[in-house]
């Protein structure tokens, strides 16, 4: 196991989301998670909207309780600016038994990125706009927040995952064959988004998840880029 390097406390943000709650038990599961090392020397391609036209976000969205009360605020004192994107979906929520997630809506052949996995429902998010760019993402942006404000957590960590590893949260990138998302009939879901299949000759994914690192690095306390070199 290697050393963990840490952060002194009085940096470590008290809010980085929108979402404190949920904030709360991400650090939790972070300050005490191993790192999959090996996983993190897969070379990865940074994400490009034009190309991979947002295949991640083809399904919406989970929303846990917090996510979907904020999201539903924004909505509401934000109505004006989002009709400006072009945006004005009134039915955003969907209930799935116990679950609430995004809704998603059909998608035309010109909004699915070539090679789009046969086995993914051929949809996308509704917080998607023309241009395949989430529209929460960029209010935050135009509002000089950081842009994942108030993207729901699971959104911007993708490809990264924690998973349970011998009673211990481990920060790591499912790959194909052991995608924790896979089920008869269903190859997987990380592994198979553009951000997620390996290509050659690109940075090793340490590199091209740096932003999304940093920022767990700055809710956890924990410098997770240096120990991941």
């Amino acid at each position: 196991m290697r050393a963990i390097a840490a952060h002194p406390w009085f940096l470590v943000s008290a809010v980085t989301t929108a979402y404190p709650e949920q904030e709360r038990e991400l650090r939790r599961q972070l300050r005490e998670a191993a790192l999959d090392h090996d996983s993190f020397v897969t070379p990865l391609r940074i994400c490009e909207l034009a190309t991979c036209r947002a295949t991640c976000c083809h399904d919406g969205v989970i929303l846990e309780t917090e996510e979907r009360e904020v999201i539903d605020g924004v909505i509401r004192s934000r109505a004006e600016r989002l009709a400006a994107y072009g945006w004005r979906e009134p039915e955003w929520i969907a209930t799935e038994g116990r679950r609430v997630r995004s809704v998603t809506k059909p998608a035309t052949e010109d909004e699915l990125a070539a090679g789009f996995p046969a086995h993914f429902p051929r949809t996308r998010c509704v917080f998607l706009d023309a241009g395949h760019r989430c529209v929460l993402q960029r209010l935050a942006a135009d509002e000089g927040r950081h842009p994942w404000f108030w993207k729901p957590i699971s959104c911007w960590m993708h490809p990264l995952v924690l998973l349970s590893r011998g009673g211990r949260p481990m920060l790591t990138l499912p790959a194909g064959g052991d995608d924790p998302s896979a089920a008869p009939g269903y190859p997987g879901f990380s592994s198979h988004t553009p951000c997620g299949i390996p290509c050659p000759d690109a940075p090793p994914a340490r590199d091209t998840l740096a932003p999304e690192l940093r920022l767990l690095g700055e809710i956890s306390g924990r410098d997770l880029l240096a120990e991941l070199r």
